[in-house]
């Protein structure tokens, strides 16, 4: 999927500019190796474009061609997920709202976030809702998602999408290339454990309670009895780089971690863990404490030696 997007901006590029795949490829990875490869190829092509005067600003494209850094983004989506449009306080004091809703075409799905009140009064007047398709146009591309403000516009299209990619899109990728918002999967070893760390959550909500002397009190909810739960940190790394990663409850169990409240047990469990190579799936956040990305894990697999094998076999294209 990431090599079929590339091939596309590629084919884009030579087109406008006249030049040859090979010759812009050369351009590439000189970028790349210029800025040591802390780009990737896809961005290092779009750094290559605004170099030769060409750029995608509203040119509607396909959710799998948007890249983090477009500005004037033109695209059309069905919305598959609509949540609840929410208040906020600013630091200055004002409220504000937000409303966040995914959109999805036939290559891929994305985040769509609403910063503007006449769209979201589009929402709240159920004018926009789920099964809509909608046409964006001058929106922008922040990590990975696309960001509506004033000077964006948007309305409902009479263009009819039945095929679309409503699962979750994960890209497998290098932790070298990983960026903040990627939905992402990665082959690594588990190079360094931290302890178990416990908390508390609402049963109802998942949401962790505020506590009151000895009561528990959810927000939603009120007065609760909440559930016990866990997190653990590793580190992994790929051969690429490593990355500090976070799992909760359920999938810590997958990693072989079955005596958490064992502390002599689980630091045996966590030692046998280390230099253990497996297959993760996650999400890429911002870490604010320490201003550092991470990965939040929500699956963990064994590596599939089959299944290696039979890609390393398969002719290349």
């Amino acid at each position: 999927m990431i090599e079929g997007n590339y091939q596309r901006i590629l084919e884009k590029i030579s087109k406008a500019s006249g030049l040859e795949k090979e010759e812009l490829e050369r351009r590439i990875e000189a970028k790349r190796a210029k800025l040591s490869g802390l780009i990737s190829k896809e961005g290092a092509a779009q750094v290559i474009a605004a170099e030769l005067g060409i750029n995608f600003d509203n040119e509607k494209l396909k959710i799998e061609e948007l890249l983090p850094g477009m500005r004037k983004v033109h695209v059309i989506g069905k919305v598959i997920t609509l949540s609840p449009v929410r208040t906020f306080t600013t630091k200055k004091g004002d409220e504000g709202k937000v409303a966040n809703l995914v959109i999805a075409d036939e290559t891929s799905n994305i985040k769509t976030v609403l910063w503007d009140t006449n769209h979201i009064d589009l929402i709240e007047k159920g004018k926009i809702a789920d099964g809509h398709v909608i046409e964006i146009v001058n929106g922008s591309m922040r990590d990975n998602e696309i960001h509506l403000g004033s000077f964006s516009e948007l309305k409902v299209s009479n263009e009819v999408l039945n095929d679309v990619k409503t699962e979750r899109i994960v890209k497998e990728k290098n932790i070298s290339d990983f960026r903040v918002g990627d939905n992402s999967k990665v082959r690594a070893f588990i190079v360094q454990t931290f302890g178990p760390k416990f908390f508390s959550v609402c049963p109802e909500c998942g949401k962790k309670p505020d506590t009151e002397g000895e009561n528990f009190i959810c927000a939603k909810h009120g007065k609760i009895m909440p559930q016990k739960r866990a997190l653990i940190n590793i580190v992994l790394d790929d051969g690429t780089e490593s990355i500090r990663a976070v799992l909760f409850h359920e999938n810590i169990t997958e990693l072989g971690l079955t005596e958490l409240e064992n502390p002599e047990k689980v630091s045996h469990q966590r030692e046998d863990l280390l230099g253990k190579e497996m297959s993760f799936c996650g999400n890429v956040r911002m870490n604010k404490f320490f201003n550092n990305p991470e990965f939040i894990i929500d699956k963990v697999e064994q590596v599939n030696l089959d299944e290696m094998i039979a890609k390393l076999e398969k002719p290349s294209v």
